[in-house]
């Protein structure tokens, strides 16, 4: 077991305002409480308590990585039928509605999130103690990493300042524009840049560098190339961070928090998890899920063959790169060489998400396809120099720094320097965002960076444009509001 702040707390969903079980809405309709929580926050362990219960919430955002993956042009939904998980199949197909169950998940455990990490800013002034601001910083970049997945999928959202929210809010707190939630998640990211140290004081605990990457990132988002540009300048000229100079080794469970990892969501294996709580689990589910179906075999465990790469996604990579065959298993030739056999789900590609298998000898207990302890890589180094040059090129700023940071990230895949991109302007963009969906495959950034580039209706089969940018808002959520929440255009 890794020694790390996640533990398996049952008492921490006492944290929260709201219930997050798979059939509750954002707002619970009947909150209860193990304790009195307004006389919480009388010393630094209640503050610290409540601290894990927030970080607890980023275990869920499984869900988030393999719908990020499916939505795009990088996978099917697969699994063993057309009726399984039937919201993962709709989202593959561009068909999903506000009664996806899968979607509703998604708001409500990020919300969750929120909520914990207000419930602990609601009263950052009742006690003081040593060490304060450094509890108060992380609990503003949990709130801004969930905020940022919310505005992400669904737009605009209801916000409540350094509040919880309540029964009732619902009806009159309304959903906040695009500009406002990143505003929020902008303010958090600077105070947590000025108070989180470079070092985080236990593993897994969020740092000054991943407070500038996820600012980076929003400013991206937001198409502010200059800020996007400045801030992940200074994380790089900060030296501590490098790209792991074998990629195949960035994914395996005994090189977790490696000196590419920006930031990690933490998991760990454990009892207790089931079908009914997946967000309950201490493990990375999305690895069963993407596991090759009733494999026999080596190195690996089976799983329910969902998220499979498409051939085109496996073709994208180019002759020589070696990132395609760690991103991309195929299970044709890796059956004939280790005399492996497998079966063959809906939607059988004949490709599966390597980097996150499950392979075998990760568990001492529990499920292997609920509890998996291969931590998500949640912000690489990678990712940082890609942001950089896409922000230097697309802003107009330096096309020569842009180039140089692409450079660096293909000449790990390739092992030379033949393979370098020496073009400008329009021509880079295109050869950085070709990069990030190679460097990136499997990981869950792929249908944001077509939506946010404009590309999504050409790359993405039955993408409606105008209107599959955003993902529904639960119905739930529409009809507990009175309708005061408004639904997001054409659904």
């Amino acid at each position: 077991m890794k020694n790390r702040i996640f533990k398996a707390v049952i008492a921490i969903v006492v944290f929260a305002t709201i219930s997050v079980s798979c059939s509750d809405s954002f707002v619970d309709r009947d909150p209860v409480y193990s304790i009195d929580s307004e006389n919480y926050f009388n010393s630094e362990a209640d503050y610290n308590q409540a601290l894990i219960a927030a970080y607890d919430l980023l275990q869920a955002s499984y869900v988030n990585v393999l719908l990020g993956e499916i939505a795009s042009d990088n996978t099917l939904s697969g699994g063993e039928s057309a009726n399984d998980v039937i919201g993962f199949q709709q989202v593959d197909e561009m068909t999903h509605t506000s009664t996806n169950s899968n979607l509703r998940d998604l708001w409500n455990w990020m919300f969750a999130g929120v909520n914990r990490a207000n419930y602990i800013l609601e009263f950052k002034d009742k006690t003081d103690f040593e060490g304060k601001n450094q509890v108060i910083a992380e609990a503003r970049f949990l709130r801004a990493y969930y905020q940022f997945e919310l505005v992400k999928w669904f737009g605009g959202i209801p916000m409540k300042g350094d509040f919880r929210f309540k029964l009732g809010d619902e009806k009159s707190i309304p959903r906040s524009s695009v500009a406002d939630v990143y505003a929020s998640i902008e303010s958090d990211l600077i105070y947590a840049i000025d108070n989180l140290s470079a070092v985080a004081p236990q593993t897994g605990r969020a740092t000054k560098g991943a407070a500038q990457a996820l600012l980076g990132k929003a400013y991206l988002y937001e198409n502010k190339f200059v800020d996007s540009a400045n801030v992940l300048e200074t994380l790089i000229t900060s030296n501590n961070y490098s790209l792991v100079p074998n990629y195949n080794n960035i994914f395996e469970n005994n090189n977790e928090n490696n000196v590419e990892s920006v930031f990690e969501v933490q998991y760990t294996d454990g009892e207790g998890a089931s079908f009914g709580c997946l967000q309950c689990s201490e493990g990375n589910v999305a690895v069963g899920f993407n596991g090759i179906r009733n494999y026999a075999g080596p190195v690996f465990d089976s799983g329910y063959s969902f998220n499979v790469p498409t051939q085109q996604a496996y073709d994208a990579f180019e002759v020589g790169d070696n990132r395609r065959d760690v991103a991309i298993l195929n299970i044709v030739t890796w059956a004939a060489a280790n005399n492996a056999t497998y079966g063959t789900g809906y939607k059988h590609t004949g490709f599966f998400n390597r980097k996150y298998l499950p392979r075998q000898g990760d568990l001492n207990i529990g499920d292997q396809n609920l509890t998996n302890p291969n931590n998500y890589r949640a912000i690489r180094y990678a990712d940082v120099l890609l942001m950089a040059a896409e922000a230097n090129n697309r802003g107009g700023i330096d096309d020569a720094k842009a180039r140089l940071y692409l450079n660096q990230v293909r000449r790990r895949a390739f092992g030379d320097t033949n393979h370098d991109i020496s073009t400008s302007g329009a021509a880079l963009t295109d050869f950085i965002l070709a990069e990030r969906r190679v460097e990136l495959m499997g990981e869950g950034h792929r249908f944001f960076d077509l939506v946010r580039t404009g590309k999504a209706a050409q790359a993405i089969p039955n993408f409606t444009s105008g209107k599959n940018e955003l993902f529904p808002i639960p119905i739930e959520e529409i009809q507990f509001s009175n309708n005061n929440w408004q639904q997001n255009p054409v659904y």
